[in-house]
């Protein structure tokens, strides 16, 4: 869910870890599913990427549900 919102604002991995200042490679794991973010690292890129209340929940719940 986090790369849709990410591709929906036309960001790239670089610009959002620009952003962030979060490393590129953590963003691709989390992307990909490979980890799951702190939530200092989660609330950065929430915040970067602007998702909703309704948004954060829905990942929130994919994240949870893995």
């Amino acid at each position: 869910m986090l790369k849709n919102e990410r591709l929906k604002k036309g960001y790239t991995q670089e610009k959002l870890s620009e952003m962030t200042g979060i490393d590129p490679r953590t963003i691709l794991r989390i992307e990909k599913d490979i980890t799951i973010p702190k939530i200092d690292t989660y609330a950065k890129i929430v915040i970067a990427l602007d998702m909703t209340n309704e948004e954060i929940g829905e990942n929130i719940k994919k994240l949870i549900i893995k």
